[in-house]
């Protein structure tokens, strides 16, 4: 896997293709045409992978009947140098693929957008022309690549040193808490969602989760510090998290709370004063759409005041989950006592490798406490799927499930795509 990594590392870009085959169409110009479909000019949302690859399929009849070359750039521009006698053929693919974008202002308003949605060069009258547009564009890219690979080195080496950082001190928390009370958090809130998998691995939508990255918070205010190496001051830290958490919460234009969401806050955070000032400006339908997750460490660290701050929001009308447990202490943990709504369960080869004891354990928990109320989390692969559809799980969490909702929303606008080419 690693030399096929590195192989692709070192294929030459789609623009070095393009320009080591203009040089070598030098001599075989004539009879030649070329069309570039400027599709980077298309709104953001219009030229997804997606749209692109859609477009480019279009082409793929003349590229088997090796009358065509197609090349797409990185700024999705398409290229296609084709024989003059499939120029007619070309013309119809180029105007069908404009049908594919015509609610784009580059071309519903194609007489006054600056940019024409395609242009046509012959081969021969206008190589020189040609020659010094492709070599631009492969200059261009080489740049680009070479600022990417820098940006990646500098964080490689930021992330090297984080983990081996300082460890956070007093001094450090004071400063930093301080910093955390101007700054805008709202770009460091990460979603994540929690979907039923079907079958046919289509992912339905129950919740999401939202949280504060801690590693792009690291990165951002305290590069060279390890927030993890002192347990208690990292408590204090989240603690802090958790108040702003809260007050985002609380104004839509920062982040979005559509649909029913879950955030982890610390049990001393549901007894303050804060807590009283989120909860007082929420409406008391929005209540029962949140879901508030705890760490078994921070309930089991004071079991009286947990149990006060539980009854407190599930009589407010929110759910409380149980966050992180392990297959250790997933039999060990009296669910029904603590009075918990849901439990999120990590996900980890050990439940498969448990045999049919472990399998049997979670079989029996599921009947008994029902399918929506056990969560498998940080599902990284097919395995943690499979593993738990076979236990009678259906809920889950990771980025496996991040791949099939991107999965399932390229199907879906693909589909919508070759709709409208019907129609059209």
């Amino acid at each position: 896997m690693a030399d096929n990594a590195e192989q692709k590392k070192r294929l030459p870009s789609q623009e070095n293709l393009l320009l080591d085959y203009v040089r070598r169409l030098e001599k075989h110009k004539k009879g030649r045409g070329v069309v570039i479909m400027h599709l980077s000019a298309l709104r953001t949302f219009n030229r997804r992978d997606q749209h692109i690859r859609a477009a480019a399929r279009n082409f793929e009849p003349l590229i088997s009947s090796m009358t065509g070359q197609l090349f797409t750039m990185k700024n999705a521009d398409v290229f296609f140098i084709f024989k003059n006698e499939a120029k007619a053929e070309t013309e119809t693919i180029v105007q069908k693929v404009k049908f594919l974008f015509d609610d784009d202002p580059l071309v519903a308003e194609e007489g006054k957008h600056p940019q024409p949605f395609a242009t046509w060069y012959d081969a021969n009258a206008d190589y020189d022309t040609l020659l010094q547009l492709v070599q631009g564009m492969a200059q261009a890219e080489q740049e680009r690549a070479t600022a990417v690979r820098a940006r990646m080195d500098a964080r490689a080496a930021l992330k090297a040193k984080q983990q081996q950082g300082e460890p956070l001190t007093p001094e450090v928390l004071a400063r930093v808490e301080s910093a955390l009370v101007r700054a805008d958090l709202s770009n460091l809130v990460r979603r994540q969602f929690v979907c039923e998998v079907d079958a046919k691995l289509v992912p339905i939508q129950s919740f999401s989760e939202l949280f504060i990255s801690i590693a792009d918070l690291r990165e951002t205010l305290l590069p060279g510090v390890n927030l993890v190496a002192n347990r208690w001051l990292f408590q204090h830290l989240t603690e802090t998290l958790d108040r702003r958490m809260l007050s985002m919460l609380t104004k839509t234009d920062s982040i979005s709370i559509s649909g029913e969401i879950s955030f982890n806050v610390n049990v001393a955070t549901l007894l303050s004063k804060d807590f009283q000032v989120f909860d007082d400006n929420i409406a008391a339908s929005r209540r029962g759409q949140m879901i508030i997750e705890l760490q078994k460490e921070d309930i089991f660290s004071n079991l009286s005041s947990y149990l006060f701050a539980r009854e407190f929001v599930q009589d407010k009308g929110y759910r409380v989950c149980l966050d992180g447990i392990t297959l250790e202490t997933l039999n060990m943990l009296n669910r029904e006592r603590l009075g918990i709504d849901m439990t999120k369960l990590v996900w980890n080869p050990e439940l498969v490798d448990g045999g049919d004891e472990v399998h049997s354990m979670i079989r029996d928990i599921v009947k008994r406490e029902g399918d929506d109320k056990l969560i498998l989390i940080r599902c990284d692969n097919r395995e943690a799927i499979d593993f738990g559809k076979s236990v009678g799980l259906t809920m889950f969490q990771g980025r496996v499930v991040e791949n099939l909702i991107a999965e399932d929303g390229r199907r879906r606008e693909l589909l919508r795509l070759k709709r409208r080419i019907e129609r059209n």
